[in-house]
């Protein structure tokens, strides 16, 4: 076997014929909003974005984001001060995210979904005192203001950026967004900024696993992720810079969606932007009637496309934020005559890690196999290791274990503290992994995710990916789960959502008959539970959590175990 000290990954550092540089170093020490003036200078009239029939072209991104920013100052926001929005998919978010870096703040992301206790704690732990939401939001900022530092409320509607501006409602102790810009001339105020030390993004993630943390995302840190998104295909890049469109059906408020706008601006690219990422059907369409360069999913997106049937597309995909089942991917493959390209990072890492390379030989007509299945290569000047769950040692060739990441674009540490998270500078990402022999990582679990029934591993992820390849399965989840008459072990329980044609048509023997057949015995589920929808988080992953925490309490309720 062979090992990762070897690097096998690096000759496969290529984009069909094209070899790929294998070091990126010097990476650009520049503040990240530069990118939307550097880009505004040389595609003054292309678009930025499109939204609701509405285009908004570079020069005028760059206009608005300077307006905004000359308003933040003139409302007390200074370097280093946190601004939180609570916005969803609109072209708002690109302004206030170039417009709070503008003003030398740092920006809060937060999410449209979020309810009261989550605003209070990421908008509270940041310090922010400057908001900027939508008008339904209004009421539940207002409500937390008490016990949080707010003191600004900045208004928008989601039409405000549309072909239909509606008039402007005015709310008493707020402000409106297209009247600050109105009012402010686009002279951002002259801010120096630390590019390796100043922070651009300030994002809590977490809220799958546990508490949520603040990642603290230096500029440089988003610099280096956003160059790695152009590194696989920079070979391809005279005909795409200033001239190519990007469909992102993703919440921009999350970092794979924050990255790849980010990415959109370097490249000078359209923006196609869905409000709401849950609408397959504007999706569908939007894919088919602009046929865009490249479009960016999360697994669940696509296993809904899957379902619809998109037809051939020369599209470029790309898939990020949770393991896409080999099935799925093979059955888009199978359907639309491209491969989804996976890619693999965290919120800690500013963006990517890994990114599966193979993908690319239908799209390039190189000949080489795919990789279904796979995270991919590391990224260039990113390191990595596997550690052995049992001894905390590095793993021998061949095992499994933790992987753990170093390299540029990893965070500054968890809020307020530089390094809180790291080890000696790695990132523990906690997922468990397994390396080929062409240095291609394949993600096995969580190691949260990951259960143990009589003292055997079960790597849930495997068991998930065998229930996928049933032909009647739609979405599915595996957990392990208490076994009371072995305390310390488990048991797996499997939630399942059938396509709609194949609703009690398919019993849980069915299912369990499939999985004892590609499944050691003790990894095969013991229940089935079928189910209209999976429980997704804000972020469109399946919540494990939440059916594990589900099953412990009706258990506790049941008797079956104690508190």
């Amino acid at each position: 076997m062979v090992s990762i000290a070897e690097k096998p990954w690096l000759k496969g550092y290529r984009l069909g014929p094209y070899k790929l540089p294998q070091t990126k170093e010097p990476y650009p020490r520049v503040t990240l909003h530069s990118l939307l003036d550097a880009a505004a200078a040389e595609f003054p009239d292309h678009a930025v974005c499109s939204y609701l029939g509405n285009e908004i072209t570079y020069k005028e991104l760059k206009l608005l984001a300077d307006s905004l920013a000359a308003a933040l100052a003139d409302l007390g926001v200074r370097k280093g001060d946190k601004v939180a929005t609570i916005l969803p998919n609109c072209p708002q978010f690109i302004i206030s995210d170039f417009g709070i870096l503008k003003a030398g703040a740092t920006h809060v992301p937060c999410s449209p979904l979020h309810k009261a206790a989550d605003l209070i704690y990421e908008i509270g732990d940041s310090g922010a005192e400057t908001v900027i939401c939508i008008n339904e939001s209004f009421e539940l900022v207002d409500s937390i203001k008490d016990r949080t530092k707010i003191k600004n409320i900045i208004l928008t509607s989601v039409m405000d950026y549309s072909l239909e501006k509606p008039e402007l409602k005015q709310i008493p102790g707020t402000y409106q967004f297209r009247d600050l810009i109105a009012n402010h001339e686009p002279k951002p105020p002259e801010v120096d900024i630390d590019p390796m030390e100043d922070l651009a993004v300030l994002v809590f993630t977490g809220g799958a696993t546990g508490l949520p943390k603040g990642v603290m995302l230096t500029h440089y840190n988003r610099l280096v992720a956003m160059t790695h998104s152009a590194w696989y295909i920079e070979p391809l890049k005279v005909g795409i810079r200033g001239k190519t469109s990007i469909l992102m059906p993703l919440p921009l408020f999350h970092q794979y969606g924050h990255l790849m706008m980010h990415f959109a601006v370097y490249w000078g690219l359209k923006i196609y932007q869905i409000p709401d990422p849950r609408d397959t059907d504007m999706l569908l369409e939007v894919l088919t009637k602009y046929r865009p360069f490249l479009c960016v999913c999360v697994p669940t997106q696509y296993t809904r496309l899957v379902l619809k049937g998109l037809g051939r597309i020369t599209t470029m995909f790309m898939s990020g934020a949770a393991a896409l089942a080999p099935e799925v991917a093979q059955k888009f493959k199978q359907q639309t005559g491209v491969p989804i390209t996976e890619a693999y990072g965290l919120t800690e890492t500013g963006g990517g890690t890994h990114i599966n390379l193979s993908s690319f030989s239908k799209i390039t007509g190189f000949a080489a196999s795919e990789k279904f299945g796979s995270i991919g290569v590391p990224m260039p000047d990113t390191e990595v290791k596997i550690i052995d769950l049992e001894t905390g040692e590095e793993a021998p060739p061949g095992k499994e274990g933790e992987l753990y990441v170093r390299g540029p674009q990893v965070m500054k540490g968890y809020w307020p503290e530089p390094g809180k998270g790291l080890v000696d500078g790695w990132l523990p990402t906690g997922d468990v992994v397994k390396m080929d022999d062409d240095g291609y990582f394949y993600i096995t679990d969580r190691v949260k995710d990951m259960a143990s029934v009589s003292g055997l591993k079960v790597y849930t992820r495997l068991v998930d990916d065998v229930l996928y390849e049933h032909p009647a399965v739609a979405d599915a989840a595996a957990i392990g789960i208490p076994d009371p008459e072995r305390p310390g072990s488990e048991r797996i329980k499997a939630f399942i959502r059938l396509k709609k044609e194949q609703e009690g048509k398919v019993t849980a023997d069915d299912i369990i008959s499939h999985c004892k057949e590609k499944l050691p015995a003790y990894s095969v589920p013991k229940f089935i539970e079928f189910r209209k929808e999976l429980p997704l988080t804000v972020t469109e992953k399946l919540f494990k959590r939440q059916l594990r925490e589900e099953e412990i309490a009706k258990m506790k309720e049941a008797g079956l175990l104690k508190d």
